[in-house]
């Protein structure tokens, strides 16, 4: 499987931007797909995840409510859409995937995401 992340941009706080991942190969195999973030010198942070089906997803709390994760599987992308950015959004983006089945739900580890994207740039100024 392979993941391909774009859209990142230089943006002004308040503003919006709508990320994608497209993936390639083996998709029939996913379970979910998942956003993470990475500032310097600190760990990858768990953004936004849905489920291949669609039916679960889930957010970190501070982008709950201003970001939206989507899917189009007949197109096999991953949306972000990111709205009332914030200067600590700034930050790359990467769109990862996992195959195993996580029953108590969307996996926020970055371990446990087998598939990752090249990272997307999002800056965001005050």
């Amino acid at each position: 499987v392979q993941l391909q992340a774009s859209g990142g941009g230089l943006l002004q706080s308040g503003d919006s931007l709508r990320l994608s991942c497209a993936a390639s190969g083996r998709t029939g195999i996913l379970y979910a797909m998942a956003w993470f973030r990475r500032v310097p010198e600190k760990e990858r942070e768990f953004v936004a995840g849905i489920s291949r089906s669609g039916d679960r997803t889930s957010y970190a709390d501070s982008v709950k409510g201003r970001f939206t994760v989507s899917g189009d599987n007949s197109k096999n992308m991953m949306y972000l859409q990111m709205d009332t950015l914030k200067p600590e959004d700034t930050a790359v983006y990467y769109c990862a995937a996992v195959s195993s089945y996580y029953p108590t739900g969307l996996p926020r580890v970055p371990t446990r995401y087998k598939y990752w994207g090249q990272g997307t740039l999002v800056t965001v100024s005050s």
